[in-house]
């Protein structure tokens, strides 16, 4: 098994991605969008969460009528953040994108939430459906905004937009492959650390595709209470995070986090190239969340709105018994690796510093 050319959900071919935000000015949040191909992709979800935050789930059951979706949303902003899910809307609907219906279409975009109000100051500073229309709109600037992976291998990460912009909020986006403090996950925390979105991928023996993005904003641990090195590393390829080590033990004695959010939410997307009908989307949504559970501790509180969306795009054939396994195990291994480069590539702030702030000696020198 190895990781895909950029190591994240584009892997997974005709899937895009594009990241918008705010910062400053009240704001710190920002919205994140995965387009599938024109027809859609079969899809399905698992909330497991006690307080989610969604549009469009009941839609994903297999006992009902849609079988494709055009879109996913992720976001910031609580049940404010919904609203972005509008801009992508107009966006596919002005496409002639969607469920066809007598006089047009009819786009189906799920979407989901984390609770990030207030982080940067003014509680109503939320995502709306003009920033749902930059994140599209980054999407389609996939080709131009990749650049290549990081050094290591993993995914590129790039600082949040906005820093020294002053009392004026600064909208802006960042490049499909990011982790990090960007897109939905600007204002994300994680037990005391900063959070963001993560991104991770796997390409499979005989050649099948599954990758992950994970919007990481828990109160949960996201560290392995042993060594405090970053639970769900522990799940990557080789290599993936061979840069880093446990931190002194000085260091995880002396952390305390001070800041934990009173609400949380973990959310994410899960894909794969195999064709698979809206009820096994559903089971890799599913055990994905295995792999969420992995990484953090406790996971699916009464506070958290954990939400996984799945997707298949249906470029392979149907995979056997033995293969849907494959696709299963690997849906929770890179949702795992995605909560790690969620956590290791966060931009540090003030309340919420960074997991290499806190734990420097986590990374390995170069001897």
């Amino acid at each position: 098994m190895r990781a895909g050319a950029t190591n994240s959900l584009m892997d997974v071919a005709g899937l895009r991605v594009g990241h918008a935000h705010r910062a400053g000015g009240g704001f710190l949040t920002g919205t994140t969008v995965v387009l599938t191909p024109f027809e859609g992709a079969v899809a399905g979800v698992d909330v497991r969460g006690a307080a989610p935050g969604t549009r469009e789930t009941e839609l994903l059951d297999p006992r009902n009528l849609v079988e494709r979706v055009h879109a996913v949303v992720l976001s910031g902003g609580s049940a404010f953040g919904l609203s972005a899910a509008c801009g992508v809307m107009s966006r596919l609907a002005a496409a002639g994108v969607g469920y066809p219906v007598a006089g047009g279409t009819v786009p189906i975009v799920p979407a989901a939430v984390i609770f990030d109000l207030g982080r940067g100051g003014t509680f109503h500073a939320t995502p709306d459906a003009t920033l749902g229309t930059a994140a599209y709109d980054a999407a389609l600037l996939r080709e131009d905004a990749q650049g290549p992976p990081a050094p290591d291998g993993g995914p590129r990460s790039v600082a949040p937009l906005g820093e020294g912009a002053g009392a004026a909020a600064f909208q802006g986006t960042a490049a499909p492959a990011a982790s990090g403090s960007v897109g939905a996950g600007t204002g994300a925390m994680a037990g005391g650390l900063a959070g963001g979105v993560g991104t991770a991928s796997a390409v499979l023996p005989d050649g099948t595709t599954v990758a992950a993005l994970a919007v990481v904003n828990a109160v949960g641990s996201v560290l392995d209470p042993h060594d405090g090195t970053l639970a769900g590393a522990r799940y990557g390829l080789p290599g993936e995070f061979g840069h880093l080590q446990a931190p002194a033990k000085a260091e995880t004695d002396a952390w305390r986090p001070s800041n934990t959010p009173a609400f949380n939410t973990t959310i994410g997307v899960v894909a794969t190239d195999r064709t698979l009908t809206k009820a096994q989307c559903g089971k890799l949504a599913a055990v994905a969340h295995d792999g969420l559970a992995r990484a953090i501790r406790p996971a699916h509180t009464m506070t958290d709105g954990d939400t996984i969306f799945a997707l298949a795009t249906c470029a392979q054939k149907t995979p056997d018994h033995d293969v849907f396994q494959d696709v299963l195990a690997a849906g929770a291994d890179v949702f795992s690796r995605a909560v790690a480069h969620a956590i290791l590539a966060a931009t540090g702030r003030e309340g919420a510093p960074a997991y290499l702030d806190v734990f420097p000696s986590a990374l390995r020198k170069e001897r």
